[in-house]
């Protein structure tokens, strides 16, 4: 990296503007909205962003090993196991052995968080609603577009030439 002009640049001559970087801008609009909508339910029913993933992919899916969940929600199986839990203490989910293989147990919402589930719902898509609207009906098909390649992009690339 050289200096001369006070500004970091690559052996290339390229700089990075972090705030023009999509990676940053894209972990910046992921946070930002993960931690809008989780003022509402960590204010309402006690659960963090981890929580509200365990509890909405078990509320979409039904039972699954908590493996399954990590691969749905993207979460590391530790941030997945305080997650579970977390909702057990407050009675939301139960474990239950598989009886093929003593190791795993599948995760299945209670009544409680059944009732949690159901009341989120509403109020999630009313967010994600009201955070859509200031995109047109078109730049929502876009967007919609846009993101898939990106995820698909992303799924496949690494840095190394490998």
């Amino acid at each position: 990296m050289t200096e001369d002009d006070g500004h970091a640049h690559s052996p290339d001559g390229r700089t990075l503007t972090l705030e023009e970087f999509l990676p940053y801008r894209l972990t910046v609009l992921a946070e930002t909205v993960s931690h809008s909508l989780a003022r509402y339910y960590s204010h309402r029913y006690g659960i963090g962003i981890p929580e509200w993933r365990v509890l909405a992919t078990l509320g979409q899916f039904g039972p699954m090993t908590a493996k399954a969940v990590g691969e749905h929600s993207h979460m590391h199986k530790t941030k997945v196991s305080r997650a579970v839990a977390a909702l057990e203490a407050k009675h939301m989910v139960r474990r239950h052995a598989n009886p093929s293989d003593k190791r795993e147990a599948f995760l299945r919402l209670t009544g409680d968080g059944h009732a949690t589930y159901d009341a989120l719902v509403p109020s999630a898509l009313d967010f994600s609603e009201a955070l859509q609207s200031v995109l047109s009906h078109e730049e929502r098909k876009v967007f919609d577009t846009a993101l898939n390649r990106l995820i698909a992009c992303a799924e496949t690339l690494t840095l190394d030439d490998e």
